[in-house]
């Protein structure tokens, strides 16, 4: 079939009910009425020969047919939407527009104050949206323009995805005053391991980063903990002589109410370098370019 006999607007219809699950919250999203979604959809799976989603209690579930395809989709909206606005000048001040951006919740409270403190200043009706996505799901998304941005650690993505480095940030070691296997700020790596520690980590298992270094020379700490957010590890730190190694940008944050010792890591590590990550279909969308300037100079800030 040419594609002067297919509605656009059917697509992006398609892309409504699979973000939202559902016809009503999709006719939300559209500003349209229910019948009108229900209508588009039929004539979407006529056009298909597909029924597309299959209703599976309140939720509109996706057939096969329609995960192979939503990706291609989604491409293609986001590339009407640059054209559109790339031909339009973005003005931060009566801009209404809403951004997402992927971030780690290690990163989050460092660049959120000062990229916040510079979006209200310059685009006061400007929205942000801060997303956790799995890394595996990061290129479809930014390419889908369900992401405008992430900020993240190095990442194996395809040269569609560019990156920009922000900042680099040591490892430290926290533990409390008057730990009693430190009697000076300096830390040795054999009183390093030689304490119990706790390992910060969303995943279920596997070895952070300083255990792959001491597994390089044959060495392995005590994993007396494994927890989740760094700001519960600091308070158990502060209340135990367990030892919590992190970010040192971080730590400086989330160790303020804690008053806990701040000590290098005795043990050689590469810098944790962050990144800026955005794909190519944006490298000239006005407000894209504006976002990312916003973030650069909110992590510069921080540093």
């Amino acid at each position: 079939m040419h594609l002067s006999k297919v509605d656009l607007n059917l697509f992006i219809v398609l892309e409504a009910i699979y973000a939202e699950g559902s016809i009503t919250r999709a006719s939300l999203k559209m500003n349209l009425t229910q019948p009108a979604i229900s209508h588009a959809l039929n004539r979407l799976r006529q056009l298909f020969d597909d029924p597309l989603f299959e209703r599976q209690g309140h939720v509109m579930t996706p057939t096969p047919l329609t995960r192979s395809i939503i990706d291609q989709v989604r491409r293609a909206l986001r590339g009407f939407e640059v054209t559109l606005s790339g031909a339009a000048h973005f003005d931060p001040a009566s801009s209404e527009r809403s951004f997402s951006l992927a971030v780690r919740d290690v990163l989050e409270a460092s660049v959120l104050p000062g990229l916040m403190a510079g979006i209200s200043a310059a685009a006061p009706s400007a929205t942000l949206n801060t997303l956790q996505v799995s890394r595996r799901e990061l290129e479809s998304e930014l390419a889908a323009g369900t992401l405008d941005a992430a900020i993240d650690v190095l990442l194996p993505l395809p040269n569609e995805v560019r990156r920009a480095q922000l900042a680099g940030d040591q490892t430290v070691v926290l533990v409390r005053r008057g730990h009693p296997l430190v009697k000076r700020r300096a830390l040795t790596l054999d009183t390093y391991l030689e304490m119990e520690h706790i390992q910060t980590s969303s995943r279920r298992r596997g070895p952070g980063l300083e255990d792959v270094e001491l597994s390089r020379q044959g060495l392995q700490r005590k994993i007396r903990l494994r927890c989740q957010h760094y700001f519960a590890a600091c308070r158990v730190v502060s209340q135990t002589d367990l030892a919590l190694t992190m970010p040192d940008r971080l730590a400086r944050i989330v160790n303020q109410q804690f008053n806990n010792q701040i000590l290098a890591l005795p043990l050689a590590m590469p810098s944790l370098d962050v990144y800026l990550y955005w794909h190519a279909n944006v490298d000239n969308d006005p407000a894209n370019t504006w976002l990312r300037a916003q973030i650069t100079a909110a992590m510069q800030a921080a540093g």
